[in-house]
């Protein structure tokens, strides 16, 4: 492991490793000079002079290509993908730009690329996520022709399904039940690795259209399916943990209490008689433990955590801390771990810290510590600000405490307090971690409309990097004038890449102009 990872976390490790490793912005930099005057500086002008120095490749361009189809560059997005030698590789791109396309709006756009498409395996997988698309905007009719047109079989459920749910999602339940028969009907004459997704899907279709009974049969056939060709936990798929997320937010925890019961011991040695040698040679197999693993019950607590139902989500974790304490999924020893965190997430939201501190195994203090901050992190994201400010404060490791103290400051940001997150600030003494916690701090200032006290703490940011993302969330919260001149000290203080979240917005040309220069 890094060093320094276990102290920041994931989150954090990576971004302050790059961000360090940039030039502190000098006190007086080129921030605040660019508007001195009243001059307004032509931002497409500042991203030319930016750029004209890189070198540009197609690589190099390559995250650009979905902001391309975003901002009405399509065929020049398309242009840049088909630049790949590669033909799946370009298939898997030109799906993206479909769904960029759609995103933003353009259906037709992303329709006649979709069409374009020279391979028919791709060409599927895009028009099966355009069939959703068309559906979501209201345009049935237009998704079931398209639904009609997909070739491989495979891709037929996954098609029917999609558009089940958008529709239901619409409102209109009638047809959602009609076509999640469609689907249903596909599935069960032709069963591929994608079945258990698309049974899940229809679970939850049926559900929200009142049909319970049906919504539990077809949670059945997810368990049946994962019970006859997801055998293995570490290739399982996450269809059975989705189905017993949303039964257990009904308040039905049987079939998880059941999947967590070891397997029967199947007695001595077996003669082959009529039963046959294979079943003779079964008989000699021991119990393996639960069916459910850690994997999938880590899963089950993930998708719980979210939803605000404290029964619900300490019930599971009294499951998941049998199941840790009886070793029946010590088979898979990694996903042990993950389900010890996934429970610990789950009983610090939920305020159990004491019952969060006994489940996760600590070797020494600095390990305690970044235990102590994923659970101060969690009180925080629950709204126990008070609390989680207590032990982020008690926190020994000063990194740590530090990464703490951030999710403090964001917690009471996001929650419309800037005045006492910017106090918690003041408590932290690692110097780029202040700069992480005011960007959130930023954030809050110009929701609110305080965009002059917002500007004036971003120059208070030392790295260059960080102080370029409070820019930047500044930005965003901006009227179109503003925002532009924010954008412009954006690329003075850390380039155009830096710039590129807030660009598409406020000058979607930039983003042409960018590619353009790059690739001259």
């Amino acid at each position: 492991m890094p060093h320094g990872l276990l102290q920041w976390g994931e989150e954090f490790f990576w971004r302050r490793s790059l961000e360090l490793s940039s030039d502190p912005t000098p006190a007086r930099g080129p921030g605040p000079s660019i508007v001195q005057g009243g001059f307004e500086p032509c931002l497409l002008t500042v991203l030319r002079l930016s750029t004209g120095a890189v070198v540009g490749s197609v690589d190099s361009t390559k995250r650009w290509r979905k902001a391309l189809a975003r901002t009405g560059c399509l065929p020049r997005a398309v242009e840049l993908a088909c630049a790949t030698s590669d033909g799946l590789k370009q298939g898997d791109e030109l799906i993206a730009l479909v769904n960029a396309a759609a995103d933003a709006g353009d259906l037709h756009s992303a329709q006649a690329l979709a069409d374009s498409i020279p391979l028919r395996g791709p060409q599927d997988r895009a028009m099966v996520d355009l069939v959703a698309a068309w559906a979501r905007a209201g345009e049935r009719d237009r998704a079931v022709a398209l639904a009609e047109r997909i070739r491989y079989p495979h891709h037929w459920g996954t098609a029917w399904a999609g558009l089940a749910k958008a529709l239901v999602d619409r409102g209109d339940v009638e047809d959602a039940l009609r076509f999640a028969a469609r689907a249903d009907d596909e599935v069960r004459s032709y069963v591929f690795d994608g079945t258990g997704e698309v049974l899940a899907v229809l679970v939850e279709v049926t559900a929200a259209a009142g049909d319970q009974v049906r919504a539990a049969a077809l949670a059945d056939r997810v368990e049946d399916f994962a019970r006859s060709r997801n055998r293995k936990p570490g290739s399982r798929r996450p269809s059975l943990a989705a189905v017993l997320a949303w039964e257990a937010l009904d308040g039905d925890l049987d079939r998880i209490d059941t999947l967590l019961r070891p397997a029967p011991d199947r007695g001595g040695r077996h003669e082959a008689g009529e039963a046959g040698v294979v079943e003779a040679v079964l008989a000699w197999i021991p119990p393996s433990g639960c069916f459910l693993k850690a994997q999938d019950l880590a899963r089950v607590l993930d998708a719980v955590a979210e939803a605000d139902d404290p029964d619900v989500a300490l019930a599971l974790a009294d499951r998941a801390e049998r199941l840790l304490d009886t070793n029946l999924g010590s088979d898979i020893g990694p996903d042990l771990n993950l389900l010890r965190m996934s429970v610990t997430r789950l009983l610090a939201r939920f305020g159990e810290v004491e019952r969060a501190m006994a489940v996760l195994e600590v070797s020494g203090p600095d390990e305690c510590a970044a235990r102590q901050a994923l659970i101060v992190e969690e009180l925080a994201h629950s709204g126990r600000t008070d609390r989680a400010e207590a032990i982020a404060r008690a926190i020994a490791d000063d990194e740590t405490r530090s990464r703490a103290l951030i999710a403090v400051v964001r917690a009471l940001a996001g929650r419309g307090d800037p005045d006492r997150a910017e106090a918690v600030v003041h408590l932290i003494t690692d110097e780029w971690a202040r700069g992480e916690a005011l960007v959130a701090v930023v954030r809050a200032l110009a929701g609110r409309g305080e965009t002059v006290r917002a500007e004036a703490l971003t120059h208070s940011i030392t790295h260059r990097a960080t102080r370029a993302r409070a820019l930047v969330a500044l930005a965003e919260l901006s009227e179109p004038a503003r925002a532009r001149r924010l954008a412009a000290q954006v690329v003075l203080v850390d380039g155009w890449g830096a710039a590129m979240p807030v660009l598409e917005r406020i000058a979607p040309r930039a983003v042409a102009v960018i590619v353009d220069q790059l690739m001259a």
